[in-house]
């Protein structure tokens, strides 16, 4: 399951991804699941929104 969600960089996110304080962020909250559906890896994105895109494929079935 991933969770993309638009928001303002924190202060300590600015300086380690070099944007301003405050600039446009997506984080992205991301978990893995197991065959089981048990989760067994969770990860915190987080990307400048002025220099990344996100996108997506989603395969539709007929």
């Amino acid at each position: 399951m991933e969770q993309p969600e638009p928001r303002q960089a924190t202060a300590e996110e600015a300086s380690l991804l070099g944007i301003q304080k405050a600039a446009l962020v997506t984080h992205i909250r991301r978990t893995y699941y197991s065959d089981q559906g048990r989760p067994v890896e969770t990860a915190d994105i987080v990307i400048p929104a002025a220099l990344c895109e996100v996108v997506y494929e989603i395969p539709v079935g007929r």
